[in-house]
């Protein structure tokens, strides 16, 4: 397989450019030198004035900005498109029936509203089987009962409460926690629920943030606006395969799990007439370069699509959508950086990250971001 993928990459490529595809195919190509002081713990004090590296690809230089000076490198009926999907408080911690002992429970999403069934992560998984009963709150004042295991970790919970839907919802997201990934902070802080949220977020469903949108503040909105640079939102519930680790060697044999999205004729019209018209389309974040190439018409055009994608984008890919991208500093061996690399060039991709090393961009969700131009 190996032989027959290498002998028609040569024939197309050439031996030497072929031998940088193949390379860019394998886990191994995405290490760096990182260490944990690298991750930003808090973010900018003002959303819009983290650091900005500018890469652009057909000239192949760097430069190094602000974001909120982001809108120097667009013009009017240029477009942004942005994730629109919101964080609920997905963490919640608990106990278990008689043991008393402590459990951690991590939302997934809500598989019935009528039953009240959800799928979860459940830790530490070894104690929590089905049939126990988990307590939560002050009084326990929310019961769910294990009903099955989904995964080693995964378990569907049924929640037992008295009372409306959106008491019961109400309740849930009250004793929940903003799901601030562990790596980046331990404790989470109150200001976490508005810091890890975009403040366009309005879909709720992720149990993880779109960061590239983060960036954004309403004056920076404000200013876009003034200066005709145009907006369309899609929607990409976020979850934890994000975060999952590849163990795979060879990246075409990695699967993705699958997240829900929605493209509207809305997005649709106003992406496929920027596009039309040959100007730029900016996709922002990992997040929504996949929901946009999981609804990509054969000729190129956005098309509407509501249900699942499962994409996995890595090197070589031909984007066929926007033609820059906004994106965070992704951790080592990430399928984020794999998207990145596959859009920017591994090559370049890769040279930037090592400037970031040296200049002291801050990674990870609270980070700093990277533009990538083409032209």
């Amino acid at each position: 397989m190996l032989r027959t993928r290498k002998t028609a990459c040569s024939a197309a490529h050439g031996p030497k450019k072929c031998s940088q595809i193949l390379l860019a195919m394998k886990l191994s190509q995405y290490g760096y030198d990182f260490s944990a002081d690298l991750l930003a713990k808090y973010p900018a004090e003002n959303r819009d004035e983290s650091r900005l590296m500018v890469v652009n690809r057909a000239k192949g230089t760097i430069e190094h900005r602000i974001f909120k000076e982001i809108i120097e490198y667009f013009d009017e009926k240029d477009l942004f498109i942005f994730n629109d999907t919101k964080v609920f408080p997905a963490r919640l911690y608990g106990n278990k029936e008689k043991t008393g002992a402590e459990i951690e429970i991590f939302l997934l999403r809500e598989l019935n509203r009528e039953l009240r069934l959800w799928d979860v992560l459940v830790d530490p998984a070894r104690k929590i089987r089905i049939g126990n009963k988990l307590y939560f709150g002050d009084d326990d004042l929310l019961v769910a009962e294990v009903i099955d295991n989904t995964t080693s970790r995964g378990r569907t919970l049924r929640f037992l409460f008295d009372g409306s839907y959106e008491e019961f919802k109400e309740t849930l997201f009250k004793l929940g926690e903003t799901p601030l990934p562990k790596w980046v902070r331990e404790k989470v802080e109150p200001e976490d629920a508005e810091r890890y949220q975009t403040i366009f977020a309005s879909k709720e469903g992720a149990v993880a943030a779109p960061t590239a949108g983060m960036h954004f503040s309403k004056h920076l909105f404000k200013r876009m606006e003034i200066k005709g640079i145009e907006k369309a939102f899609i929607t990409l519930h976020v979850g934890l395969g994000n975060f999952r680790t590849v163990d795979v060697e060879d990246l075409s044999k990695h699967k993705m799990d699958s997240e829900q999205m929605i493209v509207n004729a809305e997005a649709v019209n106003t992406v496929n007439r920027a596009k039309d018209k040959g100007k730029n389309v900016c996709a922002v974040g990992t997040t929504v370069m996949r929901a946009i190439e999981s609804a990509v018409s054969t000729d190129g055009h956005l098309k509407e699509f509501e249900g699942w994608t499962n994409k996995f984008i890595f090197p070589p890919y031909e984007f066929t959508v926007a033609n820059s991208m906004i994106s965070n500093f992704h951790m080592p061996l990430s399928t984020l950086l794999m998207i990145v690399a596959a859009f920017g060039g591994y090559e370049q991709v890769m040279d930037a990250y090592h400037v970031a090393l040296k200049e002291g961009y801050r990674f990870g969700t609270y980070g700093d971001a990277m533009l990538i131009l083409d032209k």
